[in-house]
């Protein structure tokens, strides 16, 4: 209890990246160029699918619903990234340390639920397009996607609660921002178990999720192969591309990171690592669901038009 007492009395050190003089303000400006990319193009998909009445379907309600998780979930870590790169190693409090480490996972966990929310969608539309509507009403894609953020929130006070209990013998956390497997390196005890408690928790959420979402994309691809035409099978596989491509990015650095053990991987791994899934994968994401998608073109000219008239005047 002593060492308990003591750790939350005490500050975490954030060592950040080591960069040498000129690559710092570089390192700076890059990731801040990317962070305001991200929540631009995640905050204009939004807009867009509040402005436009063409996009008000479930699948573009649920890409709405994922950029606005993603304005949070990057929000979370790269300030602190920032402020590293600008300032070096970083102090933080204990409580905001475990704090962060709590919303980063509950978004990440949420995240993952919320794609298998999409494939389902993706499922029911391609699959059973005569009964689609009616299963996937407005007030079901409330209730999953409420269902995905308690699910996330829920899920994710298992590591964070096991990990704020741990007594810590040490300060300095050898990453950007307070991660899992870097705080617990920090406890003065053997944390073998929590480990595996904590591979359990976040292996199933990701686990069954990625074999509920392989299970869809099965159903998806047979029902596919049977459509008379090339045409009908060219449209119904562009409708799931860009989901599977989020899907392909967000597994794998998800089982990278939190299904291996932390032990294997040394530890500057981890931060080099996160800048995929905790800044990259945000900032593409809007890419994605949007390059190269005709509904989302036609809305923006629909929208853009209608703000010319606005300005024009009567």
């Amino acid at each position: 209890m002593d060492h308990v007492n003591h750790t939350w009395t005490q500050s975490f050190i954030l060592t950040g990246f080591t960069l040498s003089g000129t690559l710092r303000p570089l390192a700076f400006l890059g990731a801040l160029c990317i962070y305001l990319l991200t929540l631009a193009g995640n905050l204009f998909i939004i807009v867009l699918v509040q402005a436009d009445s063409g996009l008000a379907t479930p699948m573009y309600f649920f890409i709405s619903v994922l950029s606005f998780l993603e304005l949070w979930y990057v929000s979370t870590t790269v300030p602190l990234l920032l402020h590293s790169l600008l300032h070096g190693r970083t102090s933080i409090s204990p409580v905001a340390c475990f704090l962060q480490l709590y919303v980063f996972h509950s978004l990440g966990m949420t995240e993952c639920y919320l794609l298998g929310v999409m494939a389902l969608d993706r499922y029911l539309a391609i699959c059973r397009p005569l009964h689609y509507h009616a299963l996937m009403s407005r007030r079901v894609q409330l209730w999953l996607a409420g269902a995905s953020w308690v699910a996330g929130f829920s899920a994710a006070l298992v590591p964070a609660s096991l990990t704020a209990t741990l007594p810590f013998c040490l300060r300095e956390v050898t990453h950007y921002f307070c991660d899992l497997a870097p705080v617990m390196r920090l406890a003065c005890v053997d944390t073998g178990w929590h480990d595996q408690v904590d591979g359990a928790v976040i292996g199933v959420a990701t686990g069954c999720n990625f074999v509920f979402i392989l299970g869809l994309y099965g159903g998806i691809l047979r029902a596919v192969l049977k459509l008379p035409s090339a045409a009908s099978r060219a449209k119904a596989f562009s409708t799931c591309s860009s989901h599977m491509t989020v899907v392909a990015l967000f597994y794998a650095s998800a089982f990278t990171v939190y299904v291996s053990s932390p032990g294997s991987r040394p530890e500057g791994a981890d931060k080099c690592i996160a800048l995929v899934y905790a800044l990259l994968t945000p900032f593409l994401n809007p890419i994605i669901y949007t390059l190269r998608n005709k509904e989302v073109k036609e809305a923006v000219k629909r929208v853009a038009e209608r703000i010319r008239t606005i300005l024009k005047g009567p």
